[in-house]
């Protein structure tokens, strides 16, 4: 479709960019003010809020998403996470491990972006480790980690989605739809927080719309892809110290506009402040929280939001499978650090209440 606008200047390439920086804007903008965390939804103090926040733009994203399945706009039919062959061991070692990372470090990849553009450095120093990791883990020394475990393959023929069992994609979608909308109607959060949650789902099928259908170009076609934080921290990465090598792409673009919009909002709001690290020790922990949601991102083919809020609408397995064990690695991490706070406040007489925790 694209071809049809009649740019003469401007490639598909290029336009992605801009359509990533536009919804990067309205995502870090939304995600600021409704604390937008899949962390915060699992194990967090207002766990309850959080996932009301959660699952309304997940239903949101899954009828956009499987509307324009059904419109024909997008197929997903040749996706990644479609694969036939299901690289099980990768996705639950990734996701287990992303999900304790994120525990540790007390943010998904998403939240992290937001909080360091709000003057977070915890957040900053663990999105600068997590890129590095990630990339190492993509293509440098820890490559063939990853391709040793994505080995360890089971067949799932044409049962890759979903919309391949009984009742397919309609039933499955109403059904996953309907349970997400009725926890977040129950969550105890006020309309305009659920309407900010609803456009954050929105987002993705706009996304997936966007590069697969207005931006689809016919003699230079670019990704299907829709929002993520892996992939894109590793292509900024990339670009961030090669730029006059390689041209940015999506993901910049949606990086960028991720920063500037929580940057923006955190400033007409008055949430911005910089905060730090309060000990070696509290360093550590992120540093190593960074480090296995690098790996974990890209063993489990993405985060809480590139395999869960984009992933779970297309009804692929994998992204399912992933979500999932980003939860449980999640539950399991945060029960061991409850575990060794009670035995520590336990085993010293002269302290009443447990350590507190820096903000999120």
């Amino acid at each position: 479709m694209f071809e049809q606008f009649g740019f003469e200047d401007t490639t598909a390439r290029q336009a992605s960019v801009i359509l990533a920086l536009l919804l990067g804007l309205g995502f870090g903008f939304l995600a600021e003010r409704t604390k937008f965390c899949f962390r915060r939804a699992i194990v967090g103090e207002d766990r309850k809020s959080a996932a009301g926040v959660w699952f309304m733009a997940l239903a949101v994203a899954l009828i956009g998403t499987q509307a324009a399945v059904s419109l024909g706009y997008i197929s997903f039919d040749a996706h990644r996470f479609m694969t036939e062959s299901l690289p099980v061991l990768a996705i639950v070692l990734g996701g287990l491990a992303f999900g304790a990372g994120m525990v540790l470090t007390r943010g998904c990849v998403s939240r992290l972006s937001v909080l360091g553009a709000s003057g977070n450095l915890r957040a900053l120093t663990v999105l600068m480790v997590f890129a590095v990791v990630a990339h190492a883990t993509l293509k440098g020394v820890l490559a063939p980690l990853r391709t040793a475990l994505a080995d360890v393959t089971v067949s799932l023929g044409e049962t890759t989605s979903l919309a391949a069992l009984p009742g397919g994609a309609l039933v499955w979608t109403g059904l996953l739809a309907a349970a997400a909308l009725a926890f977040a109607l129950r969550s105890g959060n006020r309309v305009t927080t659920l309407v900010m949650a609803a456009l954050i789902g929105l987002l993705v099928p706009a996304a997936w719309v966007g590069t697969g259908f207005v931006l689809y170009d016919d003699f230079d076609p670019i990704a299907l892809e829709s929002l993520s934080f892996t992939a894109p921290m590793t292509e900024t990465l990339f670009w961030t110290v090669a730029s006059t090598a390689i041209e940015p792409g999506f993901g910049v673009g949606l990086l960028g506009g991720v920063f500037a919009g929580a940057l923006i909002a955190a400033l007409l709001f008055g949430s911005f402040r910089w905060q730090s690290f309060s000990s070696p020790r509290e360093t550590g922990r992120y540093i190593s929280g960074a480090a296995l949601m690098g790996v974990g991102g890209v063993l489990a083919g993405g985060c809480t939001v590139g395999a869960g809020l984009a992933g779970v609408p297309t009804l692929s397995i994998a992204a399912i499978l992933a979500l999932a064990s980003i939860a449980v690695g999640a539950l399991v991490m945060n029960a061991l650090l409850s575990g060794q706070r009670q035995g520590a406040s336990s085993s010293d007489a002269g302290q009443t209440t447990p350590a507190v925790l820096p903000a999120e």
